[in-house]
């Protein structure tokens, strides 16, 4: 564990302080920005998949059947939900190259 400990510590002794141009800042800025952008948009989808998922093996249990029409009902909400977390990844994206 110390020759780990004592690596770390010459590589940074070692590192350069380099200092940042504009450029660098805004594409470090835009890179956090989109990974930020892509995280909440990841969110809702994910909490909305959970929820649907619970209702529908709850509905499922409840009358079992109708397990099939529930079941096509559930795809089809997942596959709905599923797009706002696709929309996400295209603005993380789009914020990330242009």
């Amino acid at each position: 564990m110390s020759a780990i400990t004592n690596a770390a510590a010459t590589v940074l002794a070692q590192a350069e302080v380099v200092e940042q141009t504009a450029d660098e800042a805004k594409s470090i800025s835009a890179a956090s920005g989109a990974g930020m952008a892509y995280g909440l948009a990841a969110i809702g989808p994910g909490i909305g998949i959970g929820y649907l998922v619970g209702q529908a093996v709850q509905a499922m249990a409840r009358q079992p059947e109708s397990a099939g029409q529930v079941q096509t009902t559930m795809f089809l909400g997942i596959a709905f939900t599923e797009a706002l977390a696709l929309i996400g990844f295209v603005v993380f994206i789009l914020l990330k190259f242009v």
